[in-house]
């Protein structure tokens, strides 16, 4: 191991480099996963990962985020296990590997929003994590909701602190729609018998990169398309009416319940995010410092949705921040 200068390279997979780390380094730690299925209370089939090291004394749970999977992630489990860090995720019902829940296996859906937070309380007891030194969290997006759900209902989680990148405390929508949209979504799933998308959702399709609002690397944004194009059972499209009024109830309930956030909570919002509400995380990151000292924002300025999946730039930053708010808890 050579010393990082200040001025060195940061430690993580660069774009320069990602061609040829994602078909060498990368892929070999990923050929070494341990990988399964767990069954839910429902008998929903759950696909889960884990990467591990008998040098390692310090774990990570990955919650990903809507239309999203493990094998999305190989590139950040990498980095973070670069970093002395144990990994472990899964796939949300309904998408990825895990089970799907209706006939039409493109759309987003959920029964209950309250089923995603049962999922990770069952993956977190199953993972093992007691014998590690220190635990942590990172949920992305839905999994930012997801994460802030769990911790809020289950004040006995073996965590240690948590980051949410861009997490979705609510959505993106024109003002208009607003006040009405949970109301929309909740009439919308009432009427149709059976799952319908919600307004302006469609099936799968790999949006071309120029007009993507999730992020500005070419090459990373490039790879993960064509994942889902050699891998079709990993594709997943746009979200029902149920899913959005279910989500969109979830995130009043993370804005609600603040006060039930005990441990060290880092939000890192993305400065030119098109996919969820900024001005929801400023008002729950708000309303949480005034119970919890031990919270922390940072505004990576310029950056789209997927601070994980960006340009070295953001990504480099976004992990920077995260890694340095772990190491102080």
């Amino acid at each position: 191991m050579t010393n990082q200068s200040a001025h060195s390279t940061p430690p993580y997979t660069q774009e320069s480099d990602f061609e040829q780390a994602i078909q060498l380094n990368i892929a070999e730690l990923w050929q070494r996963r341990n990988e399964g299925f767990i069954k839910t209370k429902d008998k929903k089939q759950l696909f889960w990962i884990s990467l591990t090291s008998s040098q390692h004394t310090k774990a990570i749970v990955v919650v990903n985020g809507r239309i999203e999977c493990t094998h999305k992630y190989q590139e950040l489990f990498y980095d973070l296990f670069q970093q002395g860090y144990d990994i472990y995720s899964y796939d949300h019902r309904g998408q990825g590997l895990s089970e799907r829940l209706i006939e039409d296996q493109q759309m987003g859906y959920v029964d209950e929003f309250a089923d995603y937070v049962d999922d990770l309380e069952l993956l977190v007891k199953s993972f093992k994590l007691d014998h590690y030194k220190k635990r942590y969290l990172i949920g992305h997006s839905m999994g930012g909701n997801i994460v802030t759900r769990y911790v809020q209902t289950r004040p006995d989680h073996p965590f240690d602190a948590l980051a949410l990148t861009a997490p979705m405390f609510g959505v993106n929508m024109a003002w208009y729609l607003r006040p009405i949209a949970s109301l929309l979504g909740q009439l919308l799933t009432a009427v149709n018998s059976k799952p319908t998308f919600a307004p302006g959702q469609a099936a799968y399709y790999p949006k071309p990169f120029i007009d993507n609002r999730l992020s500005q690397s070419s090459v990373r944004y490039h790879w993960f398309r064509e994942l889902y194009q050699q891998m079709p059972e990993l594709q997943i499209g746009g979200a029902s009416t149920r899913w959005v009024w279910q989500g969109l109830m979830a995130s009043k309930q993370c804005l609600l319940l603040t006060r039930q956030i005990k441990v060290p909570l880092l939000l890192l919002q993305a400065g030119e995010d098109q996919i969820v509400s900024n001005t929801d995380q400023i008002r729950f990151i708000k309303k949480l410092a005034k119970t919890n000292h031990q919270c922390a924002l940072q505004i990576v300025h310029g950056a789209r949705h997927e601070l994980l999946f960006e340009q070295d730039q953001y990504r480099n930053q976004t992990l920077d921040t995260t890694l340095n708010f772990f190491a102080q808890h």
